[in-house]
């Protein structure tokens, strides 16, 4: 990480990002870490998910309910929101980049990404 000095606490959090499928907010991130690091504060968990999001080490979600989570697979793809339980779930599906260039056909400025978040019922809510 360039510009920033080692912590074991955002490698901690790095690790566990990277080994969960779920999206976790800051508060499960929080209380996962402090299994390892008892004496870790919320606040040093918000600062190094931020930094990492920033050094583009993990992605931040801003989910449509205000929430923020947190992807520890920071390549680009797509995400699906359940409206029922609230669920956030990757997409495994082909890369829709060319939408930048539909955006930006009759747009003077200048694109350079986009952010797409998928809604409806996940499986488990679609069958209930």
């Amino acid at each position: 990480m360039a510009g920033s000095k080692f912590s074991r606490q955002r490698e901690a959090i790095k690790e566990y990002l990277s080994h969960t499928k779920e999206h976790p907010t800051a508060d499960t991130v929080y209380t996962n870490i402090r299994s390892i690091y008892p004496h870790v504060s919320l606040g040093t968990v918000y600062r190094n998910l931020n930094l990492l999001a920033e050094q583009g080490e993990v992605m931040k979600l801003n989910c449509s309910d205000g929430v923020v989570r947190f992807d520890g697979n920071p390549e680009p793809h797509y995400h699906f929101i359940c409206s029922k339980c609230g669920s956030v779930l990757d997409l495994n599906m082909d890369s829709i980049d060319h939408i930048n260039d539909m955006a930006g056909k009759d747009f003077k400025g200048r694109i350079e990404g986009h952010t797409i978040i998928f809604h409806g019922n996940c499986p488990e809510c679609n069958i209930s």
